[in-house]
């Protein structure tokens, strides 16, 4: 993950996207991007950290990752197993057409449409990681966050910075406390 985010990076992908299907992802997704920011951008360089959480931001956000310019990739997070599979309810009258996906899982719904989104970012030119954990529970959870600041430091040194100083974090915090005491 830490030699494809830099190849990534040569080429001239410096933004990375961490997208994920569960809502429940979000404060994690938040966490990566103070650990990727903090420890890589420095020096005038860095991979810049943002997060999606699909599907909320297709509409929104996928226009641009789709059509906008080619300096990002995509990291997509997913779990094998959901924690809790909610079925699409069968509703009378079938007002919105989506009676034939009744008793189905969400979890399918998200499959499918991972799929067809990775499908049509990559044959945009949007590159993509993908990161499979086995469950969405407690040891899942302790994996990924492993992973992410193993492959963070490594990917810092590839780059050749320094991934546990935050100079950038200790200029504004100087500055801040130097107003507050002349308040």
């Amino acid at each position: 993950y830490a030699a494809a985010r830099q190849q990534l990076y040569s080429k001239g992908y410096f933004i990375e996207l961490l997208a994920c299907y569960e809502p429940s992802f979000r404060y994690m997704a938040e966490w990566w991007k103070q650990l990727y920011g903090e420890s890589e951008g420095k020096d005038g360089i860095g991979i810049f950290p943002a997060s999606l959480e699909y599907t909320a931001d297709l509409h929104s956000m996928g226009q641009y990752v789709q059509d906008g310019p080619r300096t990002m990739f995509e990291t997509v997070v997913s779990f094998q197993e959901p924690l809790n599979e909610l079925k699409i309810p069968f509703q009378m009258g079938d007002y919105d057409g989506l009676n034939y996906l009744a008793g189905r899982g969400f979890s399918e719904v998200n499959d499918v449409a991972k799929k067809a989104v990775r499908k049509a970012h990559i044959e945009g030119g949007v590159p993509n990681i993908e990161i499979s954990v086995s469950k969405r529970d407690e040891e899942g959870f302790a994996e990924l966050i492993c992973f992410f600041e193993f492959a963070c430091g490594l990917s810092a040194y590839i780059s050749g910075v320094n991934p546990f100083d935050q100079p950038g974090v200790e200029a504004y915090k100087k500055n801040m406390f130097r107003l507050l005491k002349l308040m």
